[in-house]
Parts: structure tokens; sequence; C-alpha cells
């Protein structure tokens, strides 16, 4: 292995470390949120006072999702500067760049929800901007593997309508989804615009999945990547029917119930996991993906 190759081979490890140190934050922020412990340190950015005060009760859960967004900081600040030492593509560089900022601005808000007392519009834009944040990091790992270095093997689409666009119609709309579920937790909207717009997107992936299977078959990383997603899309709407179950069956007059708090961190955590594949598989759409003539004259025909 040359010099080079063991220099991108332990950024891309350390890319992988910082995605999953960030998918635990989510996870932990979600903890948070479910356990109705937001305000459990009224102070910021100390705690009570103090850098280390005594983890109990719901300080417990907030303060340790402060601890872990600290490292988080601490981890995207260094892969920024790792990836600006290196020679990887310049996009790369300011997607790096790009993190690092909005880690930063992430740990305002959630400064802000503390001292605001909890406003659902900064407490959603956090949430918001923790999913953006985790797909970024998603997209370093995966472009700083071995795989990405690798010049792909051009796929001529013939598809209507083209793979591409089907691709990147996916983030925009799981954003948008994933939004709806954070008005919902944060008693903005009802349930109603989350589920309608669970099945829209749904039905968006499902197209978009069995398009890039049908031109991509085996273990090529287009293929690979969109059962990712069709696999992720269906655990996560198994778990948003169970979160919403349990919190109407379950009592929760005194505190969440475990099985609540279970299925609702978890189907959080999905959603960063199927909006970061989403990213994932239209990333690889652009590197791999070309419009085949033909279609493009033949739609180009019709159209006139």
């Amino acid at each position: 292995m040359r010099v080079d190759e063991k220099r991108t081979t332990w950024l891309h490890r350390y890319a992988l470390l910082t995605a999953v140190a960030t998918f635990l934050l989510v996870a932990a922020g979600a903890l948070v949120k479910s356990q109705e412990a937001g305000l459990a340190v009224p102070d910021w950015p100390l705690s009570f006072g103090q850098l280390m005060p005594p983890m109990e009760g719901g300080v417990l859960y907030e303060h340790g999702h402060r601890m872990i967004g600290a490292l988080v900081g601490l981890l995207t600040v260094g892969l920024t500067v790792w990836l600006w030492r290196s020679a990887v593509p310049r996009w790369l560089k300011r997607l790096g760049l790009a993190a690092s900022i909005a880690v930063i601005v992430q740990g305002v808000l959630g400064g802000l929800t503390v001292l605001l007392k909890l406003p659902p519009a900064i407490s959603i834009s956090h949430a918001m901007l923790a999913q953006l944040f985790f797909s970024a990091i998603v997209i370093i790992v995966r472009a700083t593997s071995a795989e990405w270095s690798v010049a792909p093997e051009p796929m001529e689409d013939t598809g209507t309508p083209p793979l591409k666009l089907l691709a990147w119609l996916g983030p925009p709309a799981i954003v948008v989804q994933l939004l709806l579920g954070a008005a919902y937790r944060h008693k903005v909207l009802g349930i109603v615009p989350h589920i309608a717009g669970a099945l829209a997107v749904a039905a968006l992936i499902f197209m978009t999945g069995i398009a890039a299977l049908g031109l991509a078959s085996g273990d090529k990383p287009l293929a690979r990547d969109a059962r990712r997603l069709l696999w992720l899309t269906g655990i996560q709407i198994v778990l948003g029917i169970a979160a919403y179950l349990s919190r109407i069956l379950l009592d929760e007059a005194s505190q969440p119930h475990p099985w609540m708090v279970t299925f609702t961190v978890a189907h959080v955590a999905v959603g960063a996991l199927v909006l970061a594949t989403s990213f994932v598989l239209a990333a690889e759409t652009e590197r791999t993906v070309r419009r085949a003539p033909a279609a493009s004259a033949q739609g180009l025909k019709t159209a006139g």
C-alpha cells in the first residue's frame, strides 16, 4: 500500500468514526425529547454552572447529549482539517468546512432551545440540522472510501422518468417528511400531514429503488445503495407505526413508557439513515449514470 493510499484509508476510518458518533448524537437528541428532558439542565453552556453535574434523572439525558455533541464537534473540526490537508476534490473539502460550520450552528441552536425554554421553531431547526449534518458526514465517508476512488463503469439510463431525477427528488422529499415528523413531535402539527408525507415518500423511494435495481444488478454500488434504501424505508415505516400506536395505547400519565421511547428514538435514528442513504444514492447516480442518447432524443421528440 502506497503512503497516499494509507493516508486515505485512515481518513476514511476517521470519517466513519465521526459518522458513528454523529448517529449516536442524533439518537441521544431524540431520547432527550422522548424523555421530555430538554429543560432538565436550565443553563448553557455550563450545566448548573458546572462542567460535569450529577448525572441523575433528566440531567443524564440532557447533559449526556451535550457531551456527545461536544465530542462530535471536535471530531468534525478534526475531519475538516484533515480533508483540507489531503489530496481530495475541492467539493469534498468545502463539504467538510460546511460540516464544521453546521456543527457550530447546531451547538448554538441547542443552547438557545434551553435559554429560550424550548421554542418549537428553534427546537425543530435543531432537529432538522442534525439530520442534514449527519448526511453530510455520511457523504464524506462514502467519498473517502476505496470504492469511490475507482473510476466507475458508466451505465446508460433509458427509463422514464430518468433515474437521476428520481434519485435527486428523494433527499428534499425526505427532508420535508422529517420536518413534518419533527413538527408533530413538537406539537406544531397533527399526525395526518406526517402520514400523508410518509405514503408519498415511500412511493418515491420505491420507484427510485426499482429503477436503480433495474439498471444496476448484482454487487454494483448503485444496486447496494438501492437495496439499503428500500430496506431502511421498510423498517422506518414499521417503526413509525409502532411509535404511533405505542403513543396511543400506552399510558403516559406519569412518564413516557419505555416501549414508546424505544420505538420513537429508533424511528428518528432510522430516519437519519434513510436521508443519508438517499443522498448517497443520488451521489452515486451522478457519478455512474448517464442518460442514453436514444432516450434523450426520444424524450425531445415526444416533447415536440
